[in-house]
């Protein structure tokens, strides 16, 4: 049961970094910095965005843009911080 959490933890720690690369992706196509139009960028883009979107959307349902700033990525972040740590300070310390 330990390594089945451990790996738990190591995939929220994967999907972390995927949303921090979706937010900084995002800011860099809406300042120009980057452009979709490159076919390694949209890849990459669309990529990310495949894998964020479920969990944004379903953050969306709830709790709409204020003031045109999207906040699901900030709520996913903290709902994978609280799983992390609910399962690392009261689920790992007890399994054999």
């Amino acid at each position: 049961m330990k390594p089945i959490i451990e790996v738990i933890l190591i995939i929220l720690d994967f999907y972390w970094f995927v949303i921090m690369a979706s937010v900084i992706l995002s800011w860099l196509i809406n300042f120009n910095v980057i452009n979709t139009r490159n076919d390694l960028v949209k890849a990459i883009w669309r990529m990310v965005y495949d894998l964020t979107e479920p969990a944004y959307r379903a953050i969306r349902r709830v709790v709409p843009a204020l003031g045109g700033i999207d906040f699901s990525p900030f709520i996913v972040l903290l709902v994978i911080y609280v799983l992390q740590r609910y399962l690392q300070s009261y689920v790992l310390p007890f399994v054999p």
